[in-house]
């Protein structure tokens, strides 16, 4: 059977749409509705870090593994400040009973809370002690007391130390949740075709998941973090079209799901994980439909005289989706429910091209990609009901392009071209603290996993 590549792809309706010049428009991050839907602006609570200390010296280099990943994750939580650790006491603090409150409240520490603990180690175990302590208070229990074992690894100890400072930000940010142990998962051409790839938060541990020697393209992961649904190139009779493809975390490999006619691509999935949306052709234009997690039953959500891509779903109400389409000659963001009805124009001060929607965790702001009239791409987050909107990467002349919220809501995701090639970045909300997290080869379509 011949097998061909169908020219009529819908893989980003961004790529092939036309352009417009735009004058942009934003506000200051400063704004408070902006302190309210991400949580940044707020007084930083400050924290220290003391030397977690080996019980042998075989524990020394995991101690200082141990203690570094912790500092590295609170500092760039965007909550806490830490405290330099050239202010600390000298005397060791490695269990409770060696804490001097008033040596760590003093004006020229001036911590509000100090984390601390010790490493034991075997050749089979690695097993760590680790307190919070509140140094105003010194009557009060520990805010955080964890004890962590298993394997004397690398590995294992980055990612103790990850669910530690994240046990440390949720409590001290009133319960929301961190993103230390969190991965983010991207598409590389690193080893000769675009591969799905995954990576700690950091930008630790990058390694592929697929080996289709394909193109793989815009990677989702599920709510329970469980599952990736991507785009991908596969024969459906005879042809070889995008397609809806899955990977399973817990299986370790490219799962099934249904083929269609046409071009099918940008999946979504719903906040309870029970259905995807998608874009595809199956019916001439590029259009939004809604299947369930195989792939069953179809159901056409949109019907314009232009394409529509990339949705994206309210992650607290399930009710509003936000899509891209071209229905007015230029690529927009459109609202719409969830079964389709009532779509509207999210309307904006200056008008171009807009793509890549992405909600907040807590539903109540919008990021998304728009172009500006040198020909670059910034970054923009929006409040949908008021259109309020703010420029969180500008003057960093290149492409900032696909942002995804961390599930802490503080914390995006992007690729940018900023470093001279397209690599993922990762920065605040607001747009500071910009991290650089891939530095070979071509990488793009970050998104980051809920837990």
């Amino acid at each position: 059977m011949l097998v061909k590549f169908n020219q009529f792809s819908w893989l980003a309706v961004a790529l092939v749409l036309s352009l417009a010049p735009i004058r942009a428009h934003a506000q200051n991050t400063r704004d408070p509705w902006f302190h309210t839907a991400t949580g940044l602006g707020i007084d930083k609570v400050r924290v220290a870090v003391a030397d977690f200390g080996p019980r042998a010296d075989s524990a020394k280099t995991h101690s200082e593994q141990f203690t570094q990943v912790v500092r590295d994750d609170l500092a760039f939580s965007g909550i806490i400040d830490l405290v330099s650790p050239s202010l600390y006491p000298t005397e060791a603090l490695t269990q409770p009973s060696e804490l001097k409150y008033p040596a760590w409240s003093d004006p020229g520490v001036k911590a509000g809370y100090v984390a601390f603990g010790n490493l034991t180690e075997t050749s089979s175990e690695v097993a760590i002690q680790a307190w919070l302590y509140d140094v105003n208070n010194p009557s009060s229990q520990s805010v955080v007391g964890k004890i962590y074992r298993g394997a004397p690894t690398d590995d294992q100890v980055r990612k103790f130390a990850h669910m530690f400072a994240d046990e440390i930000i949720s409590r001290l940010s009133g319960g929301t949740p961190g993103m230390a142990s969190t991965q983010i998962a991207f598409i590389s051409s690193r080893t000769g075709t675009k591969e799905l790839w995954v990576m700690d938060y950091d930008g630790a541990n990058q390694h592929a998941l697929t080996n289709l020697r394909t193109i793989s393209l815009m990677p989702r992961w599920s709510p329970d973090s469980s599952r990736i649904a991507f785009t991908c190139y596969q024969p459906y009779n005879g042809v070889v079209n995008a397609q809806i493809c899955m990977y399973s975390v817990d299986a370790g490999k490219v799962i099934s799901f249904a083929r269609f006619k046409g071009s099918n691509s940008a999946p979504a999935w719903s906040p309870d994980g029970t259905q995807i949306m998608f874009s595809s052709s199956m019916q001439g234009n590029p259009e939004l439909y809604v299947t369930d997690t195989a792939g069953g039953k179809p159901k056409r959500l949109t019907f314009s005289t232009g394409g529509s891509t990339s949705p994206t779903w309210n992650p607290k109400t399930g009710q509003t989706v936000i899509f891209v389409s071209d229905r007015g000659g230029i690529p927009k963001l459109f609202s719409m429910n969830a079964d389709g009805t009532n779509v509207n124009l999210l309307d904006v001060p200056d008008k171009g091209y807009l793509i890549d929607p992405a909600w907040s965790p807590n539903g109540q702001v919008l990021a998304f990609s728009w172009r500006r009239p040198d020909g670059n791409y910034d970054i923009y987050v929006m409040e949908p009901t008021s259109q309020r909107i703010i420029n969180i990467t500008p003057d960093s002349g290149s492409r900032n392009e696909r942002p995804s919220w961390a599930p802490d809501g503080r914390h995006i995701v992007f690729e940018s071209t900023r470093g001279g090639t397209r690599q993922i970045w990762s920065m605040l909300a607001d747009g500071s603290q910009p991290r650089q997290l891939t530095l070979t080869g071509h990488n793009e379509s970050p998104n980051w996993s809920s837990r």
